[in-house]
């Protein structure tokens, strides 16, 4: 466990003061970096090289940030903020719910290295991110979801969107590898006679999946209410 006095998160620590107007800022930092995990992900960054790509010497970007978990947890939320967040105010809550899921899966497909991130050990907790987390749990609320219901609930909904993220952006497989795997469970069908028999290699309808996964969940929160009622 870390110390009482330890703070980690970019977002919990009072910003260092800059002298005069330099001409990087942390809006700058922050867009560079993000077309550099876009175009190299996120293990090919490192400070030197986005010093580089922003034409300056590395020490110069520690009067903005302290370390390279810092530019990833600014550059994620920079990447939730490319979209505002919805009203949370449709005619029925679970309109809502998909759209902030939704919302998220695009965002995260649109720059693949996100898609991990939030499985680090460090909180997402930037204001962009806030403000669709808002959402969604001020819709649960509406709902009826109260107390450890809408803690299960949020979580829940959370671990559909960002495992199917983080799912389709780092799982890859070449079509032979498809035919031969697929090959394999048919010689083994004893074994695994449901794989076998349905294409198990073969289902990569990620969309059709993410948005039928999310009607089961949201079938299960609507049980969940029971006399209370969508509101």
């Amino acid at each position: 466990m870390g110390k009482a006095g330890d703070v980690r998160s970019v977002w919990l620590r009072p910003r260092r003061a800059t002298r005069g107007e330099p001409p990087l800022t942390v809006t700058r930092i922050v867009e560079a970096a993000v077309a550099l995990l876009d175009e190299e992900g996120i293990d090919r960054l490192t400070m030197r090289r986005l010093a580089d790509r922003l034409a300056v010497v590395a020490p110069s970007l520690y009067w903005h940030v302290d370390t390279k978990d810092d530019v990833i947890d600014l550059a994620v939320d920079a990447v939730f903020g490319e979209v505002p967040a919805g009203t949370g105010h449709a005619a029925h809550w679970r309109e809502d719910v998909t759209t902030v899921l939704t919302a998220w899966r695009t965002a995260l497909l649109r720059h693949p290295w996100a898609a991990a991130v939030p499985a680090r050990r460090r909180p997402t907790i930037g204001p962009n991110f806030l403000a669709w987390m808002e959402v969604l749990q001020s819709t649960l609320a509406r709902a009826g979801f109260a107390g450890p219901a809408l803690s299960a609930a949020t979580w829940a909904l959370y671990n559909h969107v960002m495992g199917s993220a983080s799912t389709e952006t780092a799982l890859h497989i070449t079509d032979e590898e498809r035919r031969i795997g697929q090959e394999q469970l048919l010689t083994h069908r004893d074994r695994y006679p449901t794989l076998a028999a349905n294409g198990y290699l073969y289902d990569d309808d990620w969309t059709g999946s993410f948005t039928a996964g999310l009607a089961y969940l949201l079938d299960g929160l609507e049980a969940q209410l029971g006399d209370r009622g969508p509101r």
